[in-house]
């Protein structure tokens, strides 16, 4: 389970950064933020964890703590996205430290340091360090993690209305079987992320 080891050893005003999304072929891709002031609330901490390790109730239930913390002032975070256009043109790692930049700069003031979860700093207007498998180790990370997450699911489920081929809501946008079968009888709608072999291989859709 994660902790504030990182945090605290750290000292000042540390943010812990992640992202959601780089594995899709739609949509964009999204990053955090979070810095705990004061430590985090215990009622929070035993909520947080790597978001892929706890079931969409358990991250909505995580989320509604996280922001009820900011509401109080116990937490801060920013958030912020880099388009599938974006995508396009810079690559994915780039444009995930892209919106990784952008989410930093949304914080109420920059950190002193930013735990980022992975191998690859990105250029923040902090100094960084990168934390392999940060989001089951450090709970900034952690709670990071679960605000992209269920941030950019709820933004492609918001999708699927009006792109109902696609199925959007049921996978968010990832490479599953029923969005390769989609893509090759439908095409690629705008929010397909062009230079992913998939995307570039189907025709252009217009809304169904």
């Amino acid at each position: 389970m994660p902790d504030f080891a990182l945090e605290t050893a750290a000292g000042g005003r540390v943010a812990g950064v992640d992202e959601a999304g780089r594995g899709p072929l739609a949509g964009p891709v999204l990053a955090a933020a979070v810095v705990f002031p004061r430590g985090v609330p215990a009622a929070l901490a035993v909520l947080l964890d790597d978001s892929k390790r706890l079931s969409p109730a358990r991250r909505d239930l995580a989320l509604a703590a996280l922001l009820a913390a900011a509401a109080r002032g116990e937490a801060e975070y920013g958030i912020a996205a880099a388009s599938a256009a974006e995508i396009g043109r810079l690559n994915i790692l780039h444009a995930t430290h892209l919106a990784m930049a952008r989410a930093v700069a949304r914080l109420r003031a920059l950190p002193d340091l930013a735990l980022v979860d992975g191998n690859r700093p990105p250029a923040l207007p902090c100094p960084v360090r990168c934390v392999v498998g940060g989001d089951g180790l450090s709970l900034s990370i952690a709670a990071a993690s679960i605000l992209a997450k269920v941030t950019r699911d709820r933004a492609m489920a918001r999708l699927d209305p009006r792109w109902p081929a696609y199925g959007f809501a049921g996978h968010a946008g990832y490479p599953t079987l029923r969005h390769r079968a989609a893509l090759a009888t439908h095409g690629a709608c705008p929010h397909h992320r062009r230079g992913f072999g998939p995307v570039d291989r189907a025709t252009v859709a217009t809304r169904p």
